[in-house]
C-alpha cells in the first residue's frame, strides 16, 4: 500500500539499486578508502567546492556528528521547537555530545535573528550554557523552505556572534529543487558551516552524507565520525548510492517530483470544505485540518500521521515514487468521505 505518512516509507530508486550491485564485485579497501567512495568525493567537491565528506547510516547519526564537531558540553545549539534533532532524537545531541538544545518556537518553522537574539544575553554568563550553534533544517519540519536571503540574514549573524550555522539536511534536495539554485548557491554561499545532505528520504536505501564546509571544523571530524559509530566498514555501499543521486541531476529530478506532487495535492484539496490547509506548500508536504471525522476512515485507506491532535492537524508527506493516479485515489477517497 502507498501512503502519504512519510517520503521515508518509499521504497530504493532503481539506479540507486543498480549503483549498489555495481559496487558489490571483488574486494575494497574497507572505511572508506575504496575506489567507489574516491568517485563519490570527487562528484561532492564538483558541487560544493572544497569540502570534507562523512558518511552516516542515518540522519540521526548525521546530525550527532556534526554537532560534536561544533561543540563543547558547556555549549548550546539554538533550534527550532519542531527540529529533528529537538523533537526526534530521543535526545541523542545531549546524551552524545553533552550540550544543551535551546528550542524557540517559531510559527513557520524558520528560526529568524529576530527571534534569537534573546538569548545572546547568555553569552559570557558563566551560570549559562552557552550559544555556539544555530541549527535550522531545510526544509523545514512544517515543509517550509528558507529563502537565500533568509539563509545568508541568519549566516551573517551567527558569525558576527562567534556562532557556526549547522543545516539539517534530509530534504536539502527538496528544498533546493523549490529555490532554482545550485547545491553550493543554497548552502556554502550562503554561509553554511556544515550540513547533513539526506539521501533516505530521496531515494536512498541507508545513508546521510555530513559535509564540511569550515576549516575550523575539520581536525577532529573523523574522530568524532568513528566515536558516534557512524564509520561503516563497507562504506562502498553508502558512498555509490550517492555517486548515483549526484550523477545526471537524480537528487533534482526525485525531488522535483515529489514536490510537483505536493502542489497537486495542495491544488485538488484546497477549495474542498472543511480543509484548511496550515503551512505554505514550499516542498514535499502539506499541513492540513480536516474535520476529526474524516481522519480515521481517511487514515484507513492511506496512512499518514497525525502532526498536531489539538488542532486535528495532519501531514501529508509525498515521495520519490508518488503518482498522479495516487494523488487522485487519495482526493477522491477524501471527497466521498466528505
Amino acid at each position: 500500500m502507498k501512503s502519504f505518512a512519510s517520503d521515508n516509507y518509499s521504497g530504493i530508486h532503481p539506479e540507486i539499486f543498480d549503483a549498489i550491485q555495481r559496487a558489490n564485485v571483488n574486494h575494497q579497501i574497507s572505511y572508506g578508502d575504496d575506489e567507489f567512495t574516491d568517485a563519490t568525493n570527487l562528484l561532492f567537491e564538483k558541487e560544493f567546492g572544497k569540502v570534507t565528506i562523512l558518511y552516516t547510516f542515518n540522519g540521526t547519526g548525521a546530525n550527532v556528528t556534526c554537532l560534536k564537531c561544533c561543540t563543547l558540553p558547556f555549549q548550546a545549539v539554538i533550534c527550532s521547537e519542531y527540529a529533528h534533532i529537538l523533537a526526534d532524537e530521543c535526545g541523542a545531541p545531549t546524551q552524545s555530545i553533552g550540550c544543551s538544545l535551546l528550542s524557540l518556537k517559531t510559527a513557520d518553522g524558520k528560526l529568524t535573528p529576530e527571534l534569537i537574539k534573546p538569548l545572546l544575553a547568555r553569552i559570557g554568563n558563566v551560570h549559562n550554557t552557552q550559544p555556539k550553534v544555530i541549527s535550522i533544517s531545510q526544509s523545514t519540519e512544517l515543509g517550509t523552505v528558507y529563502t537565500i536571503n533568509e539563509l545568508k540574514t541568519l549566516c551573517k549573524f551567527a558569525h558576527s556572534n562567534g556562532m557556526y550555522v549547522h543545516l539539517d539536511g534530509a530534504r536539502i534536495s527538496n528544498a533546493v529543487a523549490t529555490l532554482g539554485v545550485s547545491l553550493k548557491e543554497a548552502t556554502v554561499d550562503c554561509g553554511v558551516d556544515i550540513m547533513s545532505f539526506g539521501g533516505t528520504k530521496n531515494g536512498l536505501m541507508i545513508g546521510e552524507a555530513v559535509l564540511i564546509f569550515n576549516d575550523e571544523l575539520k581536525e577532529n571530524a573523523p574522530y568524532f565520525h568513528k566515536q558516534t559509530a557512524q564509520l561503516f566498514s563497507k562504506n562502498r555501499f553508502i558512498a555509490v548510492q550517492f555517486k548515483a543521486l549526484l550523477s545526471n541531476n537524480l537528487w533534482y529530478r526525485l525531488a522535483s517530483h515529489a514536490n510537483s506532487m505536493a502542489k497537486l495535492l495542495e491544488s485538488q484539496i484546497k477549495e474542498l470544505p472543511g480543509v484548511k490547509i496550515t503551512q505554505s506548500v514550499d516542498a514535499n508536504a502539506l499541513f492540513v485540518i480536516i474535520p476529526v471525522q474524516l481522519i480515521e476512515p481517511l487514515r484507513k485507506q492511506y496512512p499518514f500521521y497525525e502532526w498536531d491532535a489539538t488542532n486535528h492537524e495532519q501531514r501529508w508527506m509525498c515521495s520519490f515514487d508518488t503518482t498522479e493516479e495516487e494523488i487522485t485515489g487519495f482526493v477522491n477517497a477524501l471527497k466521498e468521505i466528505l
